[in-house]
């Protein structure tokens, strides 16, 4: 077996010695850092070593498995020197240690129910690795993978491999920030890397796009979250909001907007305190009938609090109000759609619990400009994957409109 100080590069040699002290690895880098290499090696290598460990790897979409996480892990057994040890079966797809049985098994998350039914003959899932971990659909999704597959033993590492994506409020990037003292988060980039492994024709590309596009260059090979620059709410702050602030929220206010099929029914319930906007519960469900909204929302506690909801349904608001909520449509007019955003955009900041509003912090967290034919953003807001956005715009549009009014009023008297 080869020399693991040969295998691995010498930034990783720390995570390497300290693995057993934490559950879950977090690898973020750029282009050519050679995390999913480390990611590989240290796989191979601890289901060798531990005769009760199976490793699963994930990747979001299982058509992505043959060229990528199998290939790379054929890649680490053959550089440690043991093919000869191990039974690689592509058709499947899994590896099988020939002296015990143990398996490397490789799946999609885009068929869940497979993932509930993964059996192995002895020991258990001691490792799992998701590769380009930023595809899935956040930590909600991973946590129930987790759910599943973490049974049966004391002892488990969980690897996360990807390139970290631009937008800075992105869920991943989010989750790195999190300190649980399970989790070790590690950076890494090409620069880390000995040059005769990468190439130099690889150097040669890096230093060409550093000069042409340093941004690029930043978020591509250092593996920066630059931001896309089309970011609508650069005032987001995604944390888990405090027993103590939630008592000392006086100005509750909810908003909806209606869905059913195509497109969720979305209720919010948020607090402004001081220029700040706190959201901090949410309904966000297709297939939500009124009589069911009416039901869950009474058991939130906010019965008392006006919604103000999407007046394009008088019907629905009429169906709340049967029910015993205070409920009105929104006004609307010209041009309130981008009115209400700029109003959100000039708070001083938008907090959103992600615990108890993930949809909400998605939707902000990825809201965009549009994009014109050329790829470049344009001044237009999407109307799509904004239906949280549209029930806060509603529930805050008193406050909008007072706004609006004080800026007309002053616009006046400097005539």
């Amino acid at each position: 077996m080869k020399s693991l100080d040969a295998l691995i590069a010498p930034s990783f040699y720390g995570v390497h010695n300290s693995l057993d002290d934490y559950t879950h690895i977090w690898l973020c880098g750029g282009r050519g850092s050679t995390k999913s290499s480390f990611a590989s090696i240290e796989l191979v290598l601890g289901v060798m070593k531990d005769p009760n460990a199976n490793a699963l790897i994930l990747r979001k979409v299982g058509a992505h498995l043959r060229d990528s996480v199998f290939a790379q892990t054929e890649w680490a057994i053959e550089m440690l020197g043991v093919g000869h040890l191990w039974d690689v079966k592509p058709s499947i797809p899994e590896m099988i240690f020939k002296k015990t049985g143990q398996k490397i098994m490789f799946r999609g998350s885009d068929k869940p129910h497979k993932l509930k039914s993964l059996k192995v003959t002895s020991g258990y899932m001691r490792y799992i690795w998701y590769e380009e971990a930023d595809e899935f659909g956040g930590m909600s999704e991973i946590r129930t993978i987790n759910q599943s597959v973490m049974r049966g033993g004391e002892k488990f590492t969980v690897f996360y491999s990807f390139n970290p994506p631009p937008r800075r409020n992105n869920w991943i990037n989010r989750e790195t920030l999190t300190e649980r003292p399970d989790t070790l988060v590690h950076k890494s980039t090409y620069l880390d890397v000995p040059r005769e492994w990468l190439g130099e024709p690889f150097f040669l590309e890096a230093e060409y796009l550093k000069n042409a596009n340093p941004e690029r260059y930043r978020h591509e090979y250092l593996g920066e979250a630059t931001g896309t620059g089309g970011e609508i709410f650069g005032n987001l702050e995604i944390r888990p909001i405090t027993r103590g602030e939630r008592e000392s929220f006086d100005r509750i206010r909810c908003g909806i907007d209606f869905g059913f099929a195509a497109d969720p029914f979305a209720y919010v319930v948020c607090s402004l305190h001081n220029n700040v906007l706190f959201i901090f519960d949410e309904i966000y469900a297709r297939g939500m009938t009124n009589s069911r909204a009416a039901d869950e929302i009474l058991s939130k506690g906010f019965a008392d609090t006006m919604i103000v909801c999407d007046s394009a349904e008088p019907k629905s608001i009429n169906d709340l109000r049967e029910a015993g909520l205070r409920a009105r449509g929104a006004r609307k007019g010209r041009g309130s759609v981008s009115h209400g955003i700029r109003y959100l955009q000039g708070l001083e900041k938008i907090v959103i619990d992600p615990s108890s509003c993930p949809n909400t912090a998605r939707e902000f967290s990825e809201y965009e400009l549009e994009r014109g034919a050329d790829g470049e953003f344009t001044s237009c807001y999407p109307d799509r994957n904004n239906h949280s956005i549209d029930a806060v715009r509603y529930a805050v549009e008193d406050e909008a409109q007072r706004r609006k009014a004080r800026i007309i009023n002053r616009s006046c008297l400097n005539i």
